[in-house]
């Protein structure tokens, strides 16, 4: 069985952000962990209680980003993962934005199913010259004793262009064969920009072996085509209140987008995960 099936099971995934506030050391801290940890753990529970899948924690407004953070940034997250770990009741992930190696090291420390970030490729982004490096990671992963964390690779980075002047699909299909990745997620431009669906079609025809993931901008009225052509979601602002990403998560929101997500599967002949 693949990583991916065993953190996820059959079916198609939806997984929900839960995007914690500014952290130690970054502009746009508040001052407050307990506010951060308090905040994470309403969102916490209105996506459970709205039945999604999977849930992935991210410091989405750490910014300006980096792409190495500073270390306060991934103790905090694991503190406050700690802080939550109880009452999470789905697999989680972590995504420590744009470090792939802090990342990995923070599953490592709180127990996560999964990871997402830039694994592969080279960019030119609004962070600098981007060029990660997928066997490091990986190496690491493994090191540090957590060879069944799954590693979800997005293949179109967010606040860059990339400097490989492959087309999309090409770039996903090369990154399987060299980088062995568990999933590969499709994004927009920004984060809650959506994925073109013409590129999310490309990249699945590519790789009809491997999970291919939206990565962003999924919304209410598009989870349907999305999940009739990808093999699961990831979804933070469509679930925030009036859909912004800064908001908190809106309970209503998010079950409106599960229904509509289940739905979805059932039309197609396909249960959710587990």
């Amino acid at each position: 069985m693949t990583r991916f099936a065993r953190v996820f099971g059959g079916g198609k995934p939806v997984i929900a952000m839960v995007h914690l506030g500014a952290l130690p050391g970054t502009p746009l801290y508040g001052g407050s962990l307990e506010e951060i940890v308090g905040a994470a753990a309403d969102d916490l529970a209105a996506l459970q209680a709205a039945g999604v899948d999977a849930v992935m924690f991210g410091n989405e407004n750490d910014r300006p980003y980096e792409l190495e953070v500073d270390t306060a940034s991934t103790a905090t997250m694991a503190y406050v993962i700690g802080r939550l770990r109880e009452r999470i009741t789905v697999p989680f992930g972590v995504n420590v934005l744009w470090d792939p190696m802090a990342t990995v090291a923070l599953a490592a420390a709180t127990g996560a199913a999964f990871v997402r970030e830039i694994f592969t490729g080279a960019y030119a982004s609004d962070m600098g010259l981007w060029n990660p490096a997928a066997g490091r990671a990986m190496r690491y992963r493994d090191r540090l004793g957590a060879r069944d964390v799954a590693m979800l690779y997005n293949v179109s980075a967010e606040f860059a262009d990339s400097l490989d002047r492959r087309a999309l699909p090409d770039r996903a299909r090369s990154a399987v064969f060299s980088s062995i990745p568990d999933a590969v997620l499709v994004s927009g431009q920004i984060t809650g920009e959506a994925a073109r669906m013409a590129d999310l079609e490309a990249v699945k025809r590519a790789l009809p072996g491997t999970p291919v993931l939206a990565n962003t901008g999924v919304r209410h009225e598009t989870v349907a085509e999305v999940l009739r052509i990808a093999d699961g979601c990831v979804v933070g602002s469509a679930l925030k209140v009036d859909g912004h990403t800064w908001n908190r998560v809106d309970p209503d929101r998010a079950r409106d987008f599960m229904d509509r997500a289940r739905a979805a599967r059932a039309a197609a002949g396909q249960g959710g995960p587990r």
